[in-house]
C-alpha cells in the first residue's frame, strides 16, 4: 500500500465516520465495565461485610462469589454487544471504504 493510498483512506469521509463511531462506542463500553468493576472493588474495600455475608445461614457461599461471577458474565455480554454492533454497523462501513478504495486504483 502506498502512502498516497493511505492518505486517501484517511481522508475518506466513510473512514472518518467509522473511526469516530467505533472509538466512541468502544469508550462507552470501556467506561461501563470500569464503573462496574471499580464499584465492586470499592464495595470490597469499604464494605467487606456486604459481600462477605452468607447467602443462606446454613451455607458457606457469600454474596461476593455470585456478584463476581455476574461481573465476569457482564464483561462477556459487553463483548457480545460489541461484536453485534461491529457486524451490523462497522463492517458495512469497512466494506464501503474498501469498495471506494478499489475504485480509486
Amino acid at each position: 500500500m502506498t502512502k498516497e493510498m493511505i492518505e486517501k483512506i484517511h481522508n475518506n469521509p466513510k473512514y472518518k465516520e467509522l473511526v469516530t463511531k467505533r472509538r466512541k462506542f468502544a469508550w462507552q463500553l470501556t467506561g461501563l465495565i470500569l464503573v462496574v468493576y471499580y464499584a465492586y472493588i470499592l464495595l470490597i474495600a469499604f464494605s467487606p461485610e456486604t459481600l462477605g455475608a452468607k447467602i443462606s445461614p446454613d451455607g458457606m457461599t457469600t454474596w461476593g462469589i455470585p456478584v463476581g461471577i455476574a461481573i465476569i458474565l457482564f464483561a462477556f455480554a459487553l463483548t457480545g454487544i460489541y461484536i453485534k454492533r461491529a457486524n451490523s454497523d462497522f463492517d458495512p462501513l469497512v466494506e464501503e471504504v474498501r469498495r471506494e478504495i478499489k475504485e480509486m486504483k
